[in-house]
């Protein structure tokens, strides 16, 4: 018999706004923190904790540097992370079968 496939879920994703941030960066996208933040409609601190925990896993990498004055951070997602999603969203599929759409 095989393991269920709720095994195969990482607890990095279990919150919703670390699985939409992991979600908005796929293809190697970088994304500056102001967009992150208009497109996941999340509070600053919000945000920030979900990056700073996908970084210290090392499924996200943060970039620094200013546009004019202003300084800003830009995020990405690195290949370990890329793949731990996917293994997830391979999880959640096999969790949910064929489960009807409404």
């Amino acid at each position: 018999m095989s393991p269920h496939p709720r095994h195969g879920l990482d607890e990095a994703f279990v919150t919703p706004v670390r699985f939409s941030l992991m979600a908005a960066l796929r293809d190697d996208a970088e994304i500056d923190f102001p967009t992150l933040r208009e497109v996941l409609e999340a509070g600053d601190s919000v945000l920030s904790k979900a990056i700073t925990h996908l970084e210290k896993l090392g499924y996200v990498k943060t970039k620094k540097g200013f546009v004019g004055k202003r300084p800003r951070t830009w995020v990405a997602s690195t290949r370990l992370g890329r793949k731990a999603f996917q293994q997830h969203l391979a999880a959640l599929r096999a969790i949910a079968g064929d489960y009807p759409e409404a």
